[in-house]
């Protein structure tokens, strides 16, 4: 089992500058707890999630690191020509001494349809054939440099069950990438898609929103402003409406209503959120149900001195007991 941690450079705070650089702080701190995995978003066109390019947050973050493997959550693969991102990717793993992985996925917000003059009906295929014609660069063709160092840098192809996907990435070899809001029941029977048609059974990141607390309660009026304006900022970009403000204050009837009839989303209901025992016993639930996993948590914090409270905390009260 793996344990990752989810940036998406989220600027609750309307200051860009600090968000992406207490990523890439918190990713630092990471190592030092010994994570083994640090994965980082590509978003457009928004002021919320501000990490358009996952490759220069990667590159630095290999500069400012040794152990940790640094990935990609995920190339949105069909707005890039497949021999310049290759060429990124060589490049990365050769900075990082051979600790790259490689997440790819379909995009599909409607201002990245617009300005990057795509149609959603050929997103999948496209990133199809971007992916393999990665793969063919990458190891295939003599001409290529600089050649990657691992012998083969892990693919992972981001899904939400659907088949087409799991077929592509079970004949590639491929991992398969869950988002926040999978279900465990999906997780599995993609597995076992994937396995019918490979014959082995998948490297899989899971991603859950994460909280720890002394209380379950407590957890909750954390997680719940920070999930609900991320799910909010996000609808903001695919109806190409403007980045809402973040106010903790509109979120206390809210937390109060949610916390004793709680309807809350796939990201809460799906999340690890709750005191050292709950989530210490949802973790071993997920261990067990998902083969070869690889946990990536998204804190659900809205600044980085809480967010390094709660990684401390999980590394010292769980991380070693599962």
């Amino acid at each position: 089992m793996k344990w990752g941690l989810f940036l998406l450079a989220e600027n609750f705070h309307q200051d860009s500058t600090k968000t992406i650089t207490d990523d890439i702080d918190t990713a630092i701190y990471a190592e030092e707890l010994g994570f083994d995995e640090i994965w980082f978003a590509e978003h457009h066109f928004n002021a919320f999630s501000v990490i358009p390019n996952p490759a220069l947050m990667m590159s630095y973050l290999a500069a400012k690191t040794t152990k940790i493997r640094i990935g990609s959550a995920a190339f949105l693969a069909p707005f890039y020509h497949p021999i310049r991102l290759a060429e990124e990717i060589a490049t990365l793993d050769t900075l990082s001494q051979g600790r790259i992985n490689a997440g790819f996925a379909k995009g599909g917000f409607a201002l990245d349809m617009e300005f990057f003059n795509q149609s959603s009906e050929t997103l999948r295929t496209k990133m199809f054939h971007t992916i393999e014609k990665i793969e063919q660069i990458l190891y295939g063709n003599s001409w290529f440099q600089p050649k990657p160092i691992q012998h083969k840098i892990p693919f992972f192809v981001a899904t939400f069950s659907t088949f087409e996907t799991i077929e592509f990435a079970a004949k590639n070899g491929y991992g398969l990438m869950f988002s926040q809001g999978a279900t465990l029941k999906e997780c599995e029977e993609a597995q076992e898609a994937y396995q019918k048609i490979a014959g082995f059974y998948p490297e899989t990141i899971l991603m859950r929103v994460f909280a720890l607390a002394q209380s379950t309660k407590e957890a909750y009026r954390m997680a719940i402003p920070a999930t609900e304006h991320f799910v909010k900022s996000m609808r903001a970009i695919q109806r190409h409406e403007k980045q809402p403000l973040f106010d903790p204050k509109n979120y206390e009837e809210l937390l109060n209503q949610r916390y004793e009839f709680f309807d809350a989303n796939k990201f809460l209901e799906a999340g690890i959120i709750g005191d050292e025992k709950s989530c210490l016993k949802h973790i071993q639930t997920i261990k067990r149900r998902v083969k070869n996993l690889h946990l990536v948590l998204k804190t659900a914090s809205t600044n980085i001195q809480e967010t390094k409270k709660m990684l401390k905390e999980f590394s010292e009260k769980i991380k070693l007991k599962v």
